[in-house]
């Protein structure tokens, strides 16, 4: 019988080294394994935070290398907190993050709801409801960019034929008023399959026996909606709104594509104006600050988050 890849390497293993091997604990094995990934992990991300931590207390600017670093304390933080134009990005943060997980909530549970009532060409529908969220956000920004063409685009006919008005008396991308929400709209129209999938999931976890007893309780549909789909469900749509939160309060190349954070400021959301700050304006030690401000924001909403989750899982 020929031998066996493991039987020739365990042969040709010095025998001082096999008794080492052999005189190791399962944790210590482990160990092993694991640290490589670990020693990476921490250079790839723990590295970079704490270098960032450093910058943030400095006047380094990338585009200047060989200038001379001075430590200036919390003035970066200072700017940044008392420069109205930041609080301004954050109210339009803020904006985008509000309704995008508010309509993707609504529409993304009542697709799952629906998709969860069997019907002819059920799995036909829920494969093409998915379809957006398969796509590239660069890719998404470009086809929505030509959809709100106010002349050839698809959106303003639409909307004219709804409402009555003249597909060229609106422009979606470059109206203070509406860009706000061209943005929230693509975004919804991308994102939304993702919430759906995520409480589909819950809706199907809920045992049919639950409404088969309230059932013989005579308790309407409507009452068992309210009282077993949506307390059951609670926990899967909290979760998805944590994961597009966070997604979102990041977000950039989407609407980078679609307004660059026009027209003017109204659309510059925090990581657009962090990345003009770092390199655009090569203000590296003033950007770095507003970095980790940020990351302490998404951070602690996410851990107080998280605990209100918990709670609510062991209800």
């Amino acid at each position: 019988m020929p031998e066996s890849p493991i039987e020739r390497v365990a042969r040709a293993t010095p025998a001082s080294v096999a008794r080492k091997v052999r005189g190791l604990s399962d944790k210590a094995i482990a160990w092993i394994f694991v640290g490589p990934t670990i020693l990476l992990l921490l250079a790839i991300n723990i590295f970079p935070l704490i270098w960032t931590v450093n910058l943030s207390f400095t006047n380094f600017r990338a585009n200047r290398p060989n200038r001379e670093v001075d430590y200036v304390g919390l003035r970066n933080y200072e700017r940044i907190l008392t420069d109205s134009d930041t609080w301004l990005n954050m109210q339009a943060t803020a904006h985008f993050l509000f309704w995008t997980i508010v309509f993707q909530v609504l529409i993304g549970f009542t697709l799952a709801w629906l998709i969860n009532r069997k019907f002819r060409g059920n799995d036909l529908w829920t494969t093409i409801i998915v379809l957006p969220m398969m796509l590239s956000p660069a890719v998404v920004g470009n086809f929505w960019t030509f959809l709100y063409q106010p002349q050839i685009g698809l959106f303003n006919y639409v909307v004219a034929f709804f409402t009555g008005a003249d597909p060229s008396s609106f422009e979606m991308l470059g109206s203070v008023n509406l860009a706000p929400w061209s943005i929230v709209i693509v975004d919804t129209w991308m994102w939304t399959p993702f919430v759906m999938l995520i409480c589909l999931a819950g809706i199907r976890s809920i045992p049919d026996y639950i409404y088969e007893a309230a059932a013989i309780d005579r308790a309407s549909p409507w009452r068992q909606f309210w009282t077993i789909t949506v307390p059951m469900v609670l926990p899967f749509l909290m979760l998805a709104v944590l994961f597009r939160g966070i997604e979102n309060f990041k977000m950039f190349d989407l609407v980078v594509q679609l307004t660059g954070g026009g027209p003017g400021s109204i659309t510059e959301l925090a990581s657009i104006n962090l990345k003009r700050e770092a390199f655009e304006k090569w203000r590296t030690g003033y950007s770095s600050a507003f970095a980790v401000i940020l990351f302490v924001t998404v951070f602690g909403l996410a851990s107080i988050y998280v605990k209100a989750l918990n709670k609510v899982k062991e209800r």
